[in-house]
């Protein structure tokens, strides 16, 4: 139960924060939208810095996950694909969107969170990973841009009538071409 409160007071602190901005939120909205005291807020996050912290922490542990993954493997055409896959599947779960809409909408709020350094931080790790040593400044922004080609599809798609699967299998492709230009 207690995950379940916490997962809320994520969810509307998102909404609010993407819909309002961080800066004009204030913890009793938070509370008021879920409709329980500021006290019971509390018990889970004191701040909203700690809402954010919990969301990026979230957001680095599965991307931490794939470095771990990706550091036992050897360096090849065939892991790269696996890691954009892997990769990939993460970015479906439907709290991806929301985090990144949010952290779009209140960049300069976010600038210097240290959590949000952190993510940034991981982010250059992975694509460090699909990189070896040596490889053309070209190779290593394709790879890159393989990555970033998966967030894309994901703000892209808003204005069409196609289906996150479709939506998904595109971006996949897009990517793998990068992965091996």
């Amino acid at each position: 139960m207690r995950e379940d409160t916490r997962s809320r007071i994520q969810e509307i602190a998102l909404k609010l924060f993407t819909e309002q901005g961080y800066e004009a939120t204030s913890l009793r909205e938070i509370a008021e939208e879920l409709g329980v005291t500021k006290a019971a807020l509390y018990y889970h996050f004191k701040t909203k810095e700690d809402i954010v912290a919990s969301l990026a922490d979230m957001r680095v542990a599965d991307v931490e996950e794939l470095l771990t993954w990706v550091r036992s493997q050897p360096k090849t055409p065939e892991t790269r694909k696996e890691l954009v896959l892997r990769y990939a599947a993460k970015l479906t779960n439907p709290r991806y969107l929301e985090v990144a809409r949010f952290m779009e909408r209140n960049q300069t709020a976010m600038r210097d969170h240290p959590k949000i350094h952190r993510m940034r931080e991981v982010m250059l790790e992975l694509t460090d990973e699909l990189n070896d040593p040596g490889d053309p400044l070209a190779v290593r922004i394709s790879r890159s841009m393989a990555l970033f080609t998966l967030h894309a599809g994901k703000w892209m798609s808003q204005d069409e009538k196609l289906t996150d699967e479709e939506i998904n299998e595109a971006a996949i492709e897009v990517a793998l071409r990068l992965m091996e230009p």
